[in-house]
């Protein structure tokens, strides 16, 4: 899944791509560089990032995507508003990613049921102003596990298909950087509960503050795509269906290695 942002205050490319050409030139560069889907979002999810309104989030996202379909590349839709995930499927969209795991949006549900898509389901606690004071764990993994399952079947009692839910542990969402590696060095505890399980540590701060130098200071956003590529990798090995990056190139070309090696554990194409 390659990332594509087209938001003014992301953390990582927050800017680069809010000018409707730039933003679908890059969602084409990625998906030929092998990205099997463009996650477009119109809301800048980053710690202490203040929410817009769903009429603003529609007004970034719909033509970008209107013109990524009309050159044949799979959509999903990186949203927490069902009038969004609406307005984006209608455009071309054909996946909803929802970083609330339907909790944001009552009315989530019942769109990703009606329209028969998959549906990605992070891992939340609270939006973005407020989510780090929510990272309070005894056990990380198996409470995100546990809520994750609660989500899944919140879904399903909604009538949403079992076969087309996803899970996403959510790093960097109500976790710490000590949160985040539990999470990722125990991710066949989610896998374990039978749903495709997404992966999403592309340049996370936690990877930042891992990598810092002598002086302290956290590797630069544009110095984390190391990091990035091997907990992409590590977490496919762990069972993981897909992985979310934000450089593409790269991870597709790892992929294919590992995948030469016919290692048991490969799912397959996410």
């Amino acid at each position: 899944m390659g990332v594509l942002n087209v938001t003014p205050d992301s953390f990582s490319d927050g800017g680069r791509y809010t000018d409707v050409d730039a933003a679908v030139q890059h969602g084409v560069g990625l998906f030929q560089e092998g990205a099997h889907v463009i996650d477009v979002g119109g809301e800048s999810t980053r710690p202490g990032a203040e929410r817009v309104d769903a009429a603003t989030e529609i007004a970034r996202v719909v033509p970008v995507i209107e013109r990524l379909f009309a050159q044949g590349v799979p959509v999903s839709i990186d949203t927490t508003r069902a009038a969004v995930a609406e307005a984006a499927l209608a455009a071309g969209a054909v996946v909803i990613n929802d970083v609330s795991g339907g909790l944001a949006d009552p009315g989530m549900a019942a769109v990703a049921a009606a329209a028969g898509c998959p549906w990605i389901l992070m891992h939340w606690r609270g939006h973005s102003r407020d989510m780090q004071r929510l990272a309070v764990y005894h056990d990380v993994v198996a409470e995100v596990r546990d809520e994750l399952r609660e989500r899944a079947d919140a879904a399903i009692a909604a009538g949403v298909d079992p076969g087309l839910i996803v899970l996403d542990p959510g790093l960097g969402f109500a976790k710490l950087p000590e949160h985040n590696w539990a999470l990722s060095a125990h991710l066949d505890a989610l896998v374990g509960l039978g749903f495709p399980v997404l992966f999403a540590a592309s340049r996370k701060t936690y990877l930042g503050r891992l990598l810092a130098g002598p002086d302290g200071m956290p590797r630069p956003v544009d110095g984390r795509e190391a990091a990035t590529l091997a907990t992409s990798l590590l977490a496919v090995a762990s069972g993981a269906w897909g992985v979310r990056v934000h450089q593409v190139g790269a991870t597709a070309d790892a992929l294919a290695v590992w995948r030469a090696t016919g290692s048991p554990r490969f799912r397959g194409t996410p």
